[in-house]
């Protein structure tokens, strides 16, 4: 019996081995989850996705709320780096990533990985990340509550939005609009717009969160990097009634889906390997 048992044991183990060497890249994801139910849900989810997704199409996933992991070091072992609610803080770990980024490396941001806010507890104070790199800069306002959108895919051609089709529905979502316009930023390509036919957009109660009109990017890459930000990333929240129930899944949704797992493989792929 413990002969057979360890046989098994080691055939396991062969299994793993084997299965790390048939991994195409790595990825890793950075998150926080201590503010925001609906932000926690989501990195519990995005967690569960991607692992998922790992096995399917041969990657490896790891993921991490150790933002000191962000070094030099740590990220040489990564082709692609994920930030499923924050970004970092502190100047190492924000010049880490920057050199990560100029060197080749792979990302992608989701909904609040943008967020900048002065005054806020996350004010902008990075100029490099928000103006330069993601390129809205601030954050200037947010539809309410998190509603479905039909969204519009700005560049058929894109590997990101291969096998998309011309809209679609989204899973609800909390959406951002930005500071500056990055239709005029010559650097970015836009993939994915809030389609008109989706106004009015938000139920509010504040007026302000309803959007009636008005052009609204929530996907796009920056040409002189191996990235994407994705405004996706909110999960809807029964705070009114203090149960903190799930009401809605941002991976619940085939299309959404596939565009995210477009955009993995192409970032992890052309990804420089460390």
């Amino acid at each position: 019996m413990k002969k057979c048992l360890t046989i098994l044991i080691l055939l396991c183990m062969i299994h793993h081995v084997q299965a790390q060497k048939k991994a195409i890249f790595k990825v890793i994801g950075f998150y926080t989850a201590q503010q925001d139910q609906a932000h926690i849900s989501f990195v519990h989810e995005a967690n569960t996705w991607f692992s998922k997704m790992a096995l399917q199409y041969h990657f490896v996933y790891d993921s991490t709320n150790n933002w000191n992991n962000l070094n030099t070091d740590f990220l040489a072992q990564y082709q692609l780096v994920l930030f499923l609610d924050t970004r970092p803080e502190t100047q190492n770990q924000r010049q880490a990533f920057e050199t990560y980024m100029r060197n080749g490396g792979g990302w992608i941001g989701f909904h609040f990985a943008g967020f900048a806010l002065t005054p806020s507890d996350y004010p902008q104070n990075w100029d490099w990340y928000h103006n330069e790199f993601i390129g809205a800069g601030q954050y200037k306002g947010n539809t309410w509550r998190p509603t479905s959108a039909i969204l519009q895919v700005e560049n058929k051609k894109s590997p990101f939005t291969r096998h998309l089709p011309a809209t679609f529905s989204s899973s609800p979502n909390e959406w951002y609009s930005w500071e500056k316009d990055i239709r005029t930023n010559p650097d970015i390509n836009i993939l994915l717009s809030i389609d008109s036919s989706s106004f009015p957009l938000g139920t509010g109660p504040k007026p302000y969160e309803i959007w009636h009109s008005g052009y609204y990017p929530v996907a796009w890459t920056n040409k002189k990097y191996n990235m994407v930000y994705v405004n996706m990333g909110h999960n809807d929240i029964d705070y009114e009634h203090g149960t903190n129930k799930e009401l809605s899944f941002q991976f619940a949704n085939e299309l959404q889906n596939k565009f995210i797992i477009n955009t993995v493989l192409w970032l992890g792929k052309h990804a420089n390997t460390p």
